[in-house]
């Protein structure tokens, strides 16, 4: 069970008063919005409050948000799955990289906006309160650290999804008919990286925070990393790596030893996990679920389990049945695969692949195959798990947190940079060394750090966590893996088997999503048109 809940609140009229432990729980004040001659160091807590909850609305608001579950849709990781071939439509046009304006991610690309818009809010007030002369400025300047990354965290993650977008660094107003400016994915990055240095040169954070839920800098340096190594900016790779080697070399962080174990309740906020969501259960209803301002629940794993699961050990319960796994990911050496012809990428001792694939057997009537079954593979690291979700509409408010950045990906990162991207060494720390730290805890022998063995350690490590598309993407690798035709053995409905057509184009075109139709059609005519991506 939880113990620690984080940001309840109410967004429209309740802030948190102080920093430390209260952080985590409810205070019944009165909120101060921007401009107010009476901000206080609680208001601009409470602003921030705001800004950190959009990490929780992993649900709906106006479509579905899930950036974990839209990621590998895009992977060779998992099909669509769900009901039929119309449930969910956007889905199954995301997955075959078909999608238009109309249909595609627009919930995503309003809810990250509006988280954008909250840290512009906090960023604000904070500034204004500090020009005020608060004997808080010290932790008044810990919010707007915090406030930035959140915006650049945002802001990532449109960008990686449409590249070419408006990227707002203050309040939006009546002056500037509430719309910004859209640039392209070049000037993008080189605002998220503008973002990260006034982390760094606020220097309120550290390694890791003392506050269960807040970001800190190992939360910045990941995120740096990740947007450094999407965009293969070179000249970044030393800087990243002495980043990565600091959060080695500082203490603070380790691999937990039970893998599996990592992604229940008491894996959260473990040694391993530098920064996560903290999930909650029992607000959310199919009534409130996209304006709920309580919401902290995800559905996530309600997506990822079987239809009518009967788990005989009752450790796991029903979902929808969206993204299938592919089973060579469960297969081991020499095992066959049919359908697609990949390989199975496990060694029989890797303790990562029953703790990342659950496998249902349909002839022991576990669990009803829905569209695109792959003969009972699904999901595991995330997936609906008796008692997780205990209030409100069961789908919607599971409390799985969701692991944004782990140790084990700092130590790949760092094996990637400097042994196989050219990065010089820091702090006595060795590539060998972070590759072998990851192996070891899987069970499995050394090998060699090179681009093939860091490509297939980052795919068994990161199943089902949202990775693999995006990786494929920034090894030049999509095209290749991603471009498919075959039929794949399935089940039907009634269980009889079958096969289904998988089929789909990657190319450069599919790398941005178009942007969403009505974000189009908002701005003809104001002057500050946005242009629309290939599509």
């Amino acid at each position: 069970m939880k113990t620690l809940k984080f940001l309840f609140i109410i967004i429209t009229a309740g802030v948190l008063v102080s920093c430390g432990e209260d952080f985590l729980t409810a205070s019944s004040t009165t909120s101060k919005p921007y401009g107010s001659d009476s901000l206080t160091v609680a208001s601009v807590n409470g602003n921030l409050a705001a800004a950190y909850h959009i990490l929780l609305r992993d649900n709906y608001a106006s479509g579905y948000n899930s950036v974990v579950f839209t990621s590998d849709l895009r992977s060779d990781d998992v099909f669509k799955g769900g009901g039929d071939a119309g449930d969910q439509k956007q889905f199954e046009n995301l997955a075959t990289y078909t999608c238009d304006p109309s249909l595609n991610l627009g919930g995503f690309w309003e809810l990250y906006y509006r988280g954008v818009a909250r840290c512009n809010e906090t960023v604000a007030n904070a500034d204004k309160l500090i020009a005020s002369g608060t004997e808080n400025e010290g932790l008044v300047q810990q919010y707007k650290e915090e406030a930035i990354f959140l915006r650049a965290y945002y802001m990532y993650w449109i960008w990686l999804n449409w590249g070419n977008v408006p990227y707002p660094k203050q309040l939006l107003t009546a002056e500037t008919d509430f719309v910004a400016k859209q640039y392209t994915a070049e000037e993008v990055y080189n605002f998220l990286m503008e973002d990260i240095a006034e982390c760094e040169k606020i220097g309120k954070l550290g390694l890791i925070s003392p506050e269960i839920g807040r970001t800190n800098l190992g939360a910045v340096y990941m995120l740096k990393a990740a947007i450094v190594m999407y965009q293969k900016d070179a000249s970044k790779y030393g800087e990243v790596a002495a980043n990565m080697a600091a959060i080695i070399s500082s203490g603070n962080y380790g691999l937990m030893s039970d893998f599996d174990k990592m992604w229940l309740q008491e894996g959260e906020f473990c040694k391993e996990n530098i920064f996560e969501s903290n999930m909650g259960s029992g607000e959310l209803d199919w009534g409130n679920s996209a304006g709920n301002p309580y919401g902290m629940g995800t559905n996530l794993p309600c997506y990822l389990s079987p239809r009518s699961l009967n788990d005989p050990l009752g450790q796991f319960e029903s979902g929808w049945c969206f993204a299938p796994v592919r089973p060579y990911l469960y297969k081991t050496a020499g095992d066959a695969v049919a359908g697609d012809g990949k390989q199975p990428i496990f060694e029989t001792a890797d303790v990562r692949r029953q703790a990342s694939v659950n496998y249902w057997s349909f002839a022991d009537g576990q669990y009803s195959p829905g569209y695109q079954d792959t003969r009972g593979y699904f999901l595991r690291k995330y997936s609906a798990r008796v008692g997780y979700s205990v209030a409100g509409e069961k789908s919607l408010n599971y409390a799985n947190n969701q692991r944004i950045y782990r140790y084990a990906e700092t130590l790949l990162n760092y094996a990637e940079l400097v042994g196989v991207l050219g990065a010089s060494a820091s702090g006595g720390v060795t590539a060998q060394g972070c590759l072998d730290q990851v192996r070891s805890r899987a069970g499995v022998a050394s090998i060699t750090v090179n681009q093939d063995n860091i490509e297939q350690e980052r795919h068994r490590e990161f199943i089902g966590e949202g990775k693999r598309y995006w990786d494929l993407v920034r090894w030049g690798k999509a095209a290749q893996v991603l471009t498919e035709d075959f039929l794949q053995p399935s089940y039907s409905g009634d269980g009889s088997e079958t096969t289904f057509t998988w089929k789909r184009t990657w190319t450069e075109k599919s790398k941005y999503l178009p942007i969403p139709k009505e974000e189009v059609d908002a701005r003809l005519g104001s002057g500050l048109e946005i242009i629309q991506n290939p599509y």
